[in-house]
């Protein structure tokens, strides 16, 4: 990766989408989409507490300030909702094989606009910033083999699987992109 340090997300966009930093106006309808079992059913497969949303919550500003990445809020542009989240983070996650201290993509979005293409959009544009930012790397994501939506999503934009294995003792699908 180059060294180019970023400490505050960058506004970036798509057609339908601003991508920016976290604010906390956004925690009540964060924390709602946490809570909501459509979104949690693959990620962590509980919904989430007020109180865990927080501290999740918190980590973003976190990431950008410690790791030069992390992820972005999800502004739909015609509205100006909160309708999500996605970027890369290192969370230094106790799994094999390793995958400490390689990005890793992730994205949630709200039920209100599952099945409107919108991850795909947000996903690309976020691996745009990431080869701008970090010249050619390569980056990961972990998928619940059952979530055949993001599985979806992971392949329209280059991610290849490169092996089953297990993550807090579930099945989990670990992905891989050459940018």
């Amino acid at each position: 990766m180059n060294n180019r340090q970023v400490t505050v997300a960058p506004v970036i966009e798509t057609q339908r989408t601003i991508l920016r930093a976290h604010r906390l106006a956004d925690f009540d309808a964060y924390s709602t989409m946490w809570a909501d079992p459509a979104v949690t059913r693959f990620i962590g497969g509980k919904p989430r507490t007020r109180e865990e949303s927080w501290m999740r919550f918190l980590r973003h500003a976190g990431l950008w300030s410690l790791l030069g990445y992390g992820f972005w809020a999800i502004e739909e542009k015609a509205t100006g909702r909160f309708v999500g989240e996605a970027g890369f983070h290192d969370l230094k996650r106790d799994m094999e094989p390793s995958i400490e201290g390689i990005p890793e993509a992730g994205w949630a979005l709200a039920p209100a606009v599952h099945g409107a293409g919108l991850a795909t959009e947000v996903v690309g544009r976020v691996l745009a910033w990431g080869e701008e930012t970090f010249g050619r790397v390569k980056t990961v994501c972990i998928i619940d083999p059952e979530n055949t939506a993001s599985l979806n999503v992971a392949g329209k934009v280059g991610y290849r699987e490169v092996l089953r294995t297990t993550y807090h003792d579930a099945p989990t699908v670990l992905l891989e992109r050459l940018s």
